[in-house]
């Protein structure tokens, strides 16, 4: 008996690893074109439905799935309502699993036939590179799956007599009940409904439990993944908030649903198809899981933007403008953390062109409160760049995020550029000479604000190019009659070197724009294909 329970508890780790070792192999092979899929395919909620789905049946994770919607919405290319259909979707895409246990696991019992894919797997784990590496170890989880499965059915098997279906709770309204808590104890447990599914399709497969009985189970561990969910906003950004309340929200009506059909679909069974549930209680069990989740996010679909409205009055945004949306969850998904970053990295490129506009009208109290405000935000999210992680074989994401780091870099040094702002804003402003150079300047950050909100990357880059080129010519014309005014007499010394400290100082603001701009572009993912190399200004 106790070597039994050793087997039962030796087959669940192995599925358990075999399953994570496989997510983050298939994430690997995935890259780049997952994330870019989610963002591409999901136009609407329907849509967003099927790219979730198939973006967890592929990965095999419905996590991974969940943040990368987080992170679209933080770096806005996806709205609130476009990524809850990407969260449904993923509880579809996680059914996969148990068709997998129910149809191979179980039925072919190919747990000895995999064993020579795990030492392929780990070959090409130990030798290869890139995608070769993460293949292998896909690959090598992939068996090692369906060798848990068989130590946890060879288990099972043992109990056989021992273990009956009157040894748990009766079929009956109570007795359901408590079956539903002890699913949601496994998940608790385990941390994965995936694992309580495969137990339960292996219980119900060897007749140690009834259909009724491993249905209630399941439906269980399905709400049970609902408190995962909740723990893991804790501390979270409102966009992860959002997600998660959604997603417990989802759930619980969704194990409620399934409750309630349980009764009507062994009926249905019963009436249509009579051998099932006796003699292939596994697939009818599976079929159950799939069908209420189905039904789920069919219902749930053409209500998603009223649901959505219900959850943002949930969890309301801060009122701050400047509301952090960076949350280091998704640093676990490198390529999601580099799209929310250039995402809030425009936020603040906005917000310095305004502050911009408003310094060359004149200095203000109120502007260096901005400013300090500001200075934090960006400080934050160096802190958060910093602790981004790309591998290799990230190209794309790697110069996208050396991209961002020089944006964030001349962002800064504007930022330092515009502390200075007081006594060179009021010569700016003072001396005639000077003011249509501070009108072109005011000119441009407005029409980089418009650029910047159309996306046009392009002609943002070509127009701030231009103006640098343009204001670098204006301000050598400026010196030279400066100078001359200093050597006639007709300015005294000190007057005249505030004058050139004035001018030079626009000049340096105009050019970190010109040079954040240069690498706007290959920041952000609508200009990701066919960038020119940014030829930036020299520093004036």
């Amino acid at each position: 008996m106790e070597a039994q329970w050793l087997q039962v508890a030796g087959g669940l780790g192995l599925f358990l690893f075999g399953m994570s070792v496989m997510t983050d192999g298939l994430r690997g092979l995935a890259g780049e074109a997952l994330h870019a899929g989610l963002a591409r395919f999901t136009r609407s909620p329907v849509s967003g439905a099927l790219t979730g789905a198939t973006a967890t049946a592929i990965l095999q994770s419905s996590s991974a799935t969940t943040v990368a919607a987080v992170g679209l919405v933080s770096a806005g290319l996806l709205s609130f309502a476009q990524a809850l259909g990407i969260v449904f979707g993923a509880n579809l895409g996680t059914t996969l699993k148990g068709w997998l246990v129910a149809l191979l696991g179980l039925q072919w019992n190919i747990g000895v036939i995999v064993l020579p894919l795990v030492l392929v797997g780990a070959v090409m784990r130990l030798f290869g590179k890139a995608r070769m590496a993460s293949g292998g170890m896909a690959l090598a989880g992939f068996g090692l799956v369906f060798l848990g499965i068989g130590f946890l059915q060879q288990g099972m098997a043992g109990f056989q007599g021992i273990v009956t279906p009157e040894s748990f709770p009766p079929d009956t309204l109570g007795g359901r009940l408590v079956l539903v808590l002890i699913g949601v104890v496994i998940t608790l447990v385990t941390q994965s409904s995936s694992a309580g599914v495969a137990a339960a399709l292996t219980a119900v497969y060897t007749g140690a439990i009834s259909f009724p009985q491993a249905a209630a189970m399941v439906i269980g561990m399905d709400v049970g993944t609902t408190v995962t969910a909740a723990l893991a906003t804790i501390g979270g950004s409102v966009d992860t908030r959002r997600t998660g309340y959604s997603h417990v929200i989802y759930n619980l009506l969704t194990g409620v649903g399934a409750f309630l059909l349980l009764t009507p679909y062994v009926w249905l069974s019963q009436r249509f198809a009579p051998g099932l549930l006796g003699e292939h209680p596994e697939i009818a069990l599976v079929g159950f899981h799939t069908l209420f989740n189905l039904l789920g996010v069919l219902l749930v679909l053409p209500l998603t933007r009223p649901f959505a409205r219900l959850v943002m009055r949930l969890v309301p945004a801060a009122p701050s403008p400047l509301d952090d949306r960076l949350d280091r969850r998704m640093l676990s998904e490198p390529v999601v953390a580099v799209e929310a970053s250039a995402g809030v990295v425009n936020e603040l490129l906005a917000e310095a062109l305004r502050l911009v506009m408003l310094m060359l009208q004149g200095p203000e109290a109120a502007q260096t409160v901005r400013l300090r405000a500001l200075r934090e935000r960006l400080d934050r999210t160096r802190l958060f760049v910093d602790d981004i992680h790309l591998s290799p074989e990230q190209q794309a994401a790697w110069q996208r995020l050396n991209a961002l780091m020089h944006v964030l870099d001349h962002l800064q040094r504007l930022l330092d550029r515009c502390e200075e702002q007081a006594q060179r804003v009021r010569v700016l402003t003072r001396v005639e000479e000077f003011r249509p150079v501070v009108r072109l300047s005011r000119t441009l950050s407005e029409n980089l604000l418009a650029r910047l909100s159309d996306k046009h990357w392009e002609d943002a880059q070509a127009e701030a190019l231009q103006h640098a080129r343009m204001l670098t010519e204006k301000v050598e014309t400026l010196r030279a009659g400066i100078m001359a005014e200093v050597a006639s007499g007709r300015l005294h010394v000190s007057q005249g070197t505030e004058h050139l400290e004035a001018i030079r100082w626009l000049q340096r603001v105009c050019s970190h724009i010109a040079r954040i701009f240069c690498h706007a572009g290959s920041m952000n993912a609508q200009a990701q294909a066919a960038r020119k190399p940014c030829v930036e200004q020299p520093q004036a």
